[in-house]
């Protein structure tokens, strides 16, 4: 292992057979994490070929057992997004798409590094667990439509052990460590199509337009040579999605969506991606739209929300009582130091005094508090007076405060000029 360590630091290439053979015994756990930490930064540094990414992402794929759906009648569509800040867009998505009759098998990760993860917030619902066996995956998604769950021990195991030792260890901004990460927990999905929401600016992993179209790009033709129909949304992630940062806050404001409200920019990217999703299933534009629309103004789409609650363990009551969700009991609001227009409101910085509050993790063995975030209160493109609220901040203890807060105030730029107004939507690859 150090001769292969050397090699990728050196730049260069590992073989096919040494790659399966890193894979099989990292997961064997004969390769200890400290060696694999060193192979990753190697790779973080210097990359990986076509030639290598290729059998890496096969020997992740193979290094534990794949669903086997064939038996699923309805059309097997999945999505998955590249991490943001405020990201709670799998939440309402995958119900509404399940409510317009295609089959959503939703592997999801946990938080990573600043950036949330769709488990934790699942988890924030009292009772609900995201571990499903096998089976029960497959009856659930034949009876309720969709199923959002972790990777089960044995189900791409590789990628599972590699995706917490990525957050601790600084190599998580890495193009073929990201696409092979996620291709193959998806491809391991037995999918009929796949649509991907690769998160672009400062609060995302690829930070420049060009490096998140490479990423896209390497992603959508993985799933093409795996004969997986692929398409990539490039989505702007400069500022928090929505208004709420956390856990259990954003349980709730994914709950506001499916009955038809909460933030435009959520609302809008959802419908986004639910239409492309409907569209690999062989609708029109405006049949997608139709149906996505209809889904959530008949409640058929909170319905299934409610049935994928229950099936999970937890407390369908969250719907009409969102006070059942965890909630801190302590409040501080940051407040507008001039008047003007907020012109930036960093996803980034929100993202790791996020961390530090403990909503989400620094280690991969840091526990979650579900109860506490963030209400961003002026996003870009607003008017404040000096005072305005920028953020209610919902906390435990002053400990925990004090470091939240430790450059918060720095994520917001208030000038005298009003910005240009943003699209959430920046491109599509497929």
């Amino acid at each position: 292992m150090v001769e292969l360590i050397v090699s990728k630091r050196d730049g260069l290439e590992l073989s096919a057979d040494a790659i399966r053979w890193i894979i099989r015994e990292y997961t064997a756990d004969r390769i200890p994490d400290y060696q694999m930490s060193a192979l990753l930064m190697a790779i973080l540094l210097n990359g990986l070929t076509d030639e290598e990414l290729a059998p890496w992402t096969e020997a992740m794929l193979h290094s534990g057992e794949t669903l086997d759906l064939s038996d699923v009648s309805k059309p097997k569509i999945d999505k998955h997004s590249t991490g943001g800040v405020g990201d709670k867009i799998s939440i309402p998505l995958a119900p509404i798409v399940a409510a317009c009759g295609v089959a959503v098998p939703m592997i999801s990760g946990r938080a990573l590094g600043h950036t949330g993860g769709t488990l934790d917030k699942l988890e924030s619902i009292p009772g609900f667990s995201v571990m499903v066996d096998p089976e029960e995956f497959k009856d659930q998604l034949d009876t309720v439509g969709v199923v959002m769950a972790g990777q089960t021990e044995t189900l791409v195991p590789a990628d599972r052990r590699m995706y917490g030792l990525r957050d601790a260890t600084g190599t998580v901004p890495s193009i073929p460590l990201i696409a092979s990460s996620v291709m193959s927990k998806k491809l391991a999905e037995d999918l009929d199509g796949l649509v991907l929401d690769v998160k672009v600016g400062s609060g995302a992993f690829m930070r420049s337009l060009e490096d998140a179209t490479t990423l896209a790009e390497t992603m959508v033709e993985i799933g093409r040579a795996a004969g997986t129909p692929t398409v990539a949304i490039l989505t702007r992630m400069d500022q928090p999605l929505g208004a709420m940062v956390g856990n259990a806050n954003e349980i709730a404001e994914s709950i506001d969506v499916l009955k038809g409200g909460g933030p435009d920019d959520v609302a809008q990217l959802v419908e986004t991606l639910a239409v492309a999703m409907l569209k690999r299933v062989g609708q029109s534009t405006d049949e997608a739209t139709h149906s996505v629309r209809k889904a959530v103004a008949s409640g058929a789409a909170l319905d299934v929300f409610a049935e994928l609650v229950k099936v999970q363990g937890g407390d369908p009551g969250i719907i009409d009582n969102p006070n059942l969700l965890p909630h801190a009991p302590r409040e501080y609001v940051l407040k507008a130091r001039r008047d003007g227009w907020v012109t930036r409101c960093d996803a980034r910085v929100i993202g790791n005094a996020a961390v530090r509050l403990r909503a989400g993790r620094a280690t991969k063995e840091d526990a979650i508090d579900p109860s506490v975030g963030f209400e961003i209160l002026a996003k870009v493109g607003q008017r404040v007076t000096e005072g305005h609220p920028l953020a209610r901040v919902a906390f435990e203890s002053e400990t925990v405060l004090e470091r939240a807060l430790q450059g918060l105030s720095g994520a917001w730029t208030i000038s005298d000029d009003e910005p240009e107004p943003t699209d959430v939507i920046l491109g599509v690859v497929e």
